[in-house]
């Protein structure tokens, strides 16, 4: 019989790899599930960063999982908070508008990995 391999334990170091990324992101700034995951080298894995966001509530080391949005600056991943109100409320203390969960003035707040580190 095979043992069953959960998603985020057969990712794992790749999850790793996005908390570090997610950790570098600074205060006020938000980056995308795309872009972390084209820094990461897989173009095209923005949904295994999403995974990943929706694992990392549970990390030792806390990662700023609200700072991570689509790349159309939505809240998609606020219904992962508890209560999701959280995600929109921790971007308003660091500065960021949010409207409708779209974030105000996305590309000046916009950080990406590739350009920045």
């Amino acid at each position: 019989m095979t043992k069953t391999i959960k998603l985020s334990e057969k990712n794992k170091d790749f999850f790793d790899h996005v908390y570090q990324v997610v950790r570098l992101i600074p205060y006020g700034r938000v980056s995308s599930y795309g872009a972390i995951a084209n820094y990461l080298g897989r173009k095209g894995g923005a949904r295994m960063v999403g995974w990943a966001m929706n694992a990392s509530h549970n990390q030792a080391e806390a990662v700023p999982a609200h700072r991570v949005v689509n790349r159309n600056g939505m809240l998609s991943g606020k219904a992962h908070f508890n209560p999701p109100e959280v995600m929109e409320n921790l971007l308003s203390a660091e500065g960021i508008k949010v409207i409708d969960d779209q974030i105000q003035g996305f590309k000046n707040h916009f950080w990406d990995p590739i350009v920045e580190l």
